[in-house]
């Protein structure tokens, strides 16, 4: 078992910046791959970013590529995703997610899931 906590949500002005974290517990973090995805009210949740196990290859959501930006570091078990240029189209509860496979765009591919951290853009 896997635990994954996010951080770093709030509130920010449309055209602004917010920094996420995701804090996952064991030492075999190095080992999967992790995902960022995202879930407004009344909506299906939607990919965001994702990373491979190494850092080598990342993708994008077509509604976020050049604003988001993910990265982790493994000596840390941390994951991370800096918005910017944020919009009010933005706003919706984070999560973090990790997989044992490739990097995916995929919700049900995910096996391990964080609780979410709100993120508000106001315009």
């Amino acid at each position: 078992q896997v635990q994954l906590v996010e951080s770093g949500g709030g509130l920010v002005q449309a055209g602004g910046s917010l920094r996420l974290s995701c804090a996952a517990s064991g030492r075999t973090f190095s080992s999967y791959a992790m995902g960022w995805f995202r879930q407004a009210p009344g909506k299906e949740r939607e990919f965001v970013a994702a990373i491979t196990w190494d850092g080598g290859t990342t993708y994008y959501a077509d509604s976020v590529k050049d604003r988001f930006t993910i990265s982790r570091d493994n000596a840390k078990n941390m994951v991370t995703l800096q918005m910017n240029s944020l919009k009010p189209e933005d706003t919706a509860v984070y999560y973090c997610a990790a997989r044992t496979g490739w990097a995916s765009n995929r919700v049900n591919l995910y096996n391990y899931w964080g609780q979410g951290t709100q993120v508000t853009v106001s315009s």
